[in-house]
C-alpha cells in the first residue's frame, strides 16, 4: 500500500485552484485521492495495532482522516479546501484527549508525529510532574526509540519556567514544553516511495516507549 503520485498531483493541483468552481469540476480526483489516503491510514492503522495496544484494528481510517474543507470564518485566508490530508490515530480516532499518531501528507509539507499535542491543562500538569519526578525514565524513553531532545517539538514553548519550577530543574527544557511531541518532516520522495508505509510504522514503533510514558503520566 503506498500513496499515489495521482494524489500529490491533484494536491498541487488543488494549491493553485483553491475555490469551489473548480473543486466541484474536479470531485472524482478528489475522492480517487481521498480514497488512496483513507486506504493507507488503514494499512497503518493495521500495523500499528501490531504493537500498540492502545491501537485496535477495528479503528476506522475514515474516523481518524481530518475533512479537507477549512474553516475560515476567523482566519484571514479565505481559501475553502486544505492542500494536504492529515489524521490522527487513536482509539477516538482524530478527536483524542491523549497521546495519539498523527501524519500530515501534502506536496513540501508532509510530516509525522506521535505524543501529545497541547494537553489540556490537568493532563499538562501531570506530565510536566512525570517528567520532574522520573526524568531519567523520560530521557530512557526516548533514547529507547534514538531519539533525542532535538527530535521534540518546540512549537509554543515557554521563555520561562512554568508555574511551581525553577530555572535550575534539571528537567526545565522539557517542563518548558507545551506539546510533547516527538515530529519527523518528510520529503515527497519519502512519501511516494514504494515501502513508505514500512518506514513510517518504524519511525511510531521506536517511539513507542516515549508514547507509553505519556500515556502512564496522565494515567490513559
Amino acid at each position: 500500500m503506498n500513496i499515489a503520485a495521482s494524489t500529490f498531483e491533484f494536491l498541487k493541483a488543488l494549491h493553485e485552484n483553491n475555490n469551489r468552481e473548480w473543486f466541484n469540476a474536479h470531485k472524482g480526483e478528489y475522492e480517487k485521492a481521498k480514497d488512496n489516503v483513507e486506504a493507507f491510514i488503514q494499512a497503518l492503522i493495521n500495523k500499528l495495532a501490531m504493537f500498540d495496544p492502545h491501537i485496535d484494528e477495528s479503528i476506522l481510517a475514515k474516523k481518524c482522516l481530518f475533512r479537507i474543507y477549512r474553516d475560515v470564518r476567523f482566519a484571514k485566508d479565505k481559501s475553502p479546501y486544505k492542500t494536504w490530508f492529515a489524521a490522527g490515530i487513536s482509539l477516538d480516532g482524530r478527536k483524542l484527549e491523549g497521546p495519539e499518531y498523527y501524519i500530515h501528507l501534502g506536496p513540501d509539507d508532509s510530516f509525522i508525529a506521535v505524543g501529545y499535542w497541547r494537553p489540556k491543562k490537568e493532563h499538562l500538569e501531570s506530565i510536566r510532574q512525570e517528567i520532574d519526578y522520573n526524568l531519567e525514565a523520560f530521557e530512557e524513553a526516548l533514547s529507547a526509540g534514538d531519539f533525542t531532545a532535538d527530535d521534540l517539538s518546540k512549537e509554543d514553548k515557554l521563555v520561562r519556567p512554568p508555574a511551581g519550577y525553577t530555572e535550575g530543574n534539571d528537567a526545565i527544557e522539557y517542563l518548558k514544553l507545551k506539546s510533547f511531541i516527538i515530529f519527523k518532516h518528510l520529503e515527497d520522495r519519502e512519501v511516494l516511495k514504494a515501502f513508505a508505509l514500512e518506514d513510517i510504522v518504524q519511525v511510531f514503533q521506536r517511539a513507542i516507549h516515549f508514547k507509553n510514558f505519556i500515556h502512564e503520566a496522565i494515567n490513559n
